[in-house]
């Protein structure tokens, strides 16, 4: 893996706070997780400006939320995880994200990556992967884009092996396992694996240099002869080498697409609330009143459009929050109902155990999960993002209106919340999202399961 052409920034500066959270331990409810997630935001945020503009890889930055536990919070309390559900999980990417929307994003990414074996394979193959990365702590970044088949996969006997490139491998320079994705040659099928990141045959580009979310590392990766067993390829038959129809031809194997779409709106409105926080803070201190509009005020905090305006946000951003928690429950419901919690197979479900229940009651299984039921949950998740979206869009470029000509200057970073918002919003057209709840509104039609929905 070639890392020879990118600075690194050193954990060490975070050995401090390494010691604090070694010394208060893993958070046990969620309250805890989100408050420990809240406490890594803050000590990102205080120099999240510069850092940006020093553009190291932030090998650092995971180092913290690998101290923090916050790399485990959905894995199996067997193997030292936090046993959380997603809704737990998307509340503590939000929370990171109001710190450092580069740091919310590659942990949410992470959480989606470190759990794709418990929706696509086999359960022994999502207890082998969820023991290796709870355990080890791993950092788990991506090379996948099924939009363009660019990686390919040829059959070698007993292994796979990939080759090729992905113009986007998210997290993956500074990662310990990536999750490959590529097309079985001869056939359109794709297939996921686990791969070791420092190996030769992963070779970085470095060529991550877009306007926001500039630490996240989503540069290209070349993949040259990458050798997995068949074994290793997640929800395939290794004897017939074939897709497993139990495991890949039911509608529960399609759910990693609305859980990861829910990601994009926690990590867009954490940002969100993090520009309008850092704008109070900023405006109270800062910000002087405007002596010529005809009803003067001693400070900008008096100031009637101001307070309207953070009224507005405010407001906004709150009914935003709602609706992302209402679907991260609804997320966390039908992956109950199928049998999991987070990273944990609850008890009876699916004919196996992991020996942690949480509580709960045995569920149906995966194929509990139906058509109709996931076109609910798509529909509801895209409402989030079209919220999500607009509002965050709006609130981040609409701060200054409050700040004044002075808080254009760089050392503030104020324009860092926008730029992350705008790049990853560009993801998938967001139009089609209001689309789909169009359909769902006016015809009463769900969306159809796709690589973006």
């Amino acid at each position: 893996m070639s890392k020879a052409t990118r600075e690194f920034t050193d954990p060490s500066v975070y050995d401090e706070y390494h010691r604090e959270f070694r010394a208060e331990g893993q958070p046990q409810d969620q309250a805890a997780w989100v408050k420990r997630a809240t406490r890594v935001a803050e000590i990102l945020a205080v120099d999240a400006g510069a850092r940006e503009a020093a553009n190291k890889a932030p090998r650092a930055e995971i180092s913290l939320l690998k101290s923090a536990g916050l790399l485990k919070v959905l894995g199996p309390t067997k193997y030292g995880g936090g046993g959380e559900a997603w809704d737990t999980g998307y509340k503590v990417i939000r929370a990171v994200a109001a710190g450092d929307g580069s740091l919310g994003m590659l942990l949410g990414y992470h959480l989606l990556w470190s759990t794709t074996a418990n929706v696509v394979g086999t359960p022994e193959q999502a207890d082998s992967a969820q023991q290796a990365i709870i355990e080890n702590n791993y950092f788990v970044g991506g090379a996948v884009n099924p939009r363009d088949n660019d990686l390919t996969i040829t059959s070698q006997g007993d292994e796979i092996v990939f080759n090729g490139r992905k113009s986007f491998s998210t997290g993956g320079v500074i990662s310990d396992l990536t999750v490959l994705e590529g097309v079985l040659s001869g056939s359109e099928d794709h297939i996921f694996t686990f791969v070791k990141t420092e190996q030769p045959g992963l070779i970085f580009a470095h060529d991550w240099d877009n306007v926001g979310l500039r630490l996240t590392e989503s540069g290209g990766v070349a993949i040259n002869n990458i050798r997995v067993p068949w074994t290793d390829a997640l929800g395939w038959d290794a004897s017939t080498h074939k897709p497993n129809p139990s495991i890949l031809g039911i509608t529960f194997s399609t759910l990693l697409l609305p859980t990861i779409q829910l990601v994009f709106s926690n990590f867009y409105l954490g940002i969100a609330q993090g520009a309008l926080g850092a704008a109070a803070k900023y405006t109270a201190k800062n910000t002087r009143p405007w002596p010529y509009g005809g009803d003067n005020k001693d400070r900008a905090t008096d100031e009637w459009y101001i307070l309207e305006r953070y009224g507005t946000w405010a407001s906004h951003l709150d009914a935003a929050d709602a609706l992302a928690d209402r679907a991260g429950e609804a997320v966390k419901n039908l992956y109950a109902g199928a049998g999991q919690h987070g990273s944990t197979v609850i008890e009876s479900s699916n004919g196996h155990s992991n020996g942690h229940t949480n509580g709960h009651a045995a569920a149906g299984g995966r194929e509990s999960v139906t058509p109709a039921t996931r076109a609910v949950l798509a529909t509801q998740v895209a409402r989030a993002k079209v919220v999500t979206t607009d509002t965050a869009l709006q609130v981040t470029a609409a701060i200054y209106e409050v700040l004044g000509a002075r808080a254009t200057g760089k050392k503030y970073a104020f324009d860092r919340f926008w730029r992350d918002v705008r790049t990853h919003t560009l993801h998938d057209p967001v139009a089609y999202k209001k689309r789909e709840t169009g359909l769902w509104a006016l015809l009463g039609e769900g969306p159809e399961p796709t690589w973006y929905t």
